[in-house]
């Protein structure tokens, strides 16, 4: 099964500096690549309890207008969905303002901060201390919380696209909040959407690749007949490439993704050198098989080493540190290896049984 993923920690061999320092990162730092996750609170969010209320009810003046919003509906939503984030193997350091609790708790003789206490406090920060603490995770003028959390790229058992799953679940299921009380965003959703949309890009370019390359061979050979026996041995080596991937869970990225269009658009030439051999070889022996034996001798010949210096150029990036370019230039040596062999084997049989010249 094909499956997208963007690793760029992955895109290096373990031996070189980029790997080393970002897994140290992963592993003392709390992870690399960022993700947020923005909490949005309605005006109607009042639910506090009943002192809180009459405590904030009682205070009209400025002072207090803001610390009005730390309420314990909003505060535990926040420390739930902190707390939650922690808990997931895949994340490293969680920032919140659950963080600054957290911090105000200890200096506070790891006492619990009521709503009480909390508008106190904020309300006798000075300026820069609340830019500095507070502000980077709360929102009153918006009513939104953030809560800034970092993936450890380096986990063998990440897979972005679904940990962004199941974190949208958990926080409708189990969290019980609403589509719109939350959105996740960030870096990581970023490259995970850019590589979704790649990936069913490529699958729409690689069906119109193919649309084109037949119209072409239609106008190309102005036979039917002949377009098809052209096309299925470049369609069949693509689609057989892409199997290839799939079956040894070798991820589509920024690179491999685009190896069956361009398998396609390589191979092609081997079918068409082939055929205008065959339909010249054919005029004078008009026999289908001493035809194709003439045809291996010949054009064959020049194929297979086309298509071998073609295969080595690529097999050259087999020696980079950099993966992608290494599955690159081995699943493209291999496409093109397939190509040939379905051009030198099948396509002489599909000849055989379809006899174009026979049907037109």
């Amino acid at each position: 099964r094909l499956k997208v993923e963007n690793s760029f920690i992955n895109y290096f061999d373990k031996k070189t500096e980029i790997y080393q320092g970002m897994k140290l990162i992963d592993e003392k730092l709390g992870g690399t690549t960022p993700l947020e996750i923005i909490l949005k609170f309605k005006d109607s969010d009042k639910k506090s309890t009943k002192n809180d209320d009459d405590f904030f009810q009682g205070s009209d003046s400025n002072e207090y207008k803001d610390s009005y919003w730390f309420t314990n509906f909003r505060v535990n939503n926040i420390v739930n969905v902190h707390k939650y984030l922690e808990s997931l193997p895949e994340i490293g350091k969680v920032l919140s303002f659950y963080s600054v609790l957290q911090l105000g708790e200890k200096i506070n003789d790891n006492k619990k901060l009521g709503p009480l206490e909390m508008a106190i406090l904020y309300s006798k920060l000075p300026d820069d201390i609340k830019k500095t603490i507070v502000t980077p995770y709360v929102s009153i003028e918006n009513n939104e919380a953030r809560i800034s959390l970092r993936i450890i790229d380096s986990n063998p058992n990440l897979n972005r696209k679904e940990l962004l799953i199941k974190i949208q679940k958990d926080l409708e299921e189990k969290l019980n909040l609403k589509k719109d009380e939350f959105k996740i965003t960030g870096v990581l959703v970023i490259f995970n959407n850019l590589l979704q949309s790649l990936f069913d890009s490529q699958i729409k370019t690689l069906g119109i690749t193919f649309a084109g390359i037949f119209i072409l061979l239609l106008i190309l050979f102005k036979s039917l007949s002949w377009s098809i026996v052209a096309a299925i041995p470049n369609f069949t080596a693509a689609l057989f490439i892409l199997g290839s991937l799939g079956l040894f869970n070798v991820p589509l990225d920024m690179m491999t993704i685009t190896i069956a269009s361009i398998t396609v658009g390589i191979a092609i030439d081997n079918s068409i050198h082939y055929i205008y051999r065959f339909r010249e070889e054919f005029k004078i022996n008009k026999n289908y098989k001493k035809t194709i034996e003439i045809c291996h001798r010949s054009v064959g010949k020049a194929i297979v080493n086309a298509s071998l210096t073609i295969v080595f150029g690529f097999s050259i990036l087999i020696l980079s540190n950099f993966i992608p370019s290494i599955y690159f230039g081995i699943f493209t040596g291999l496409a093109m290896l397939t190509a040939m062999t379905l051009v030198l084997t099948l396509m002489p049989q599909l000849i055989a049984i379809i006899k174009p010249f026979k049907n037109g």
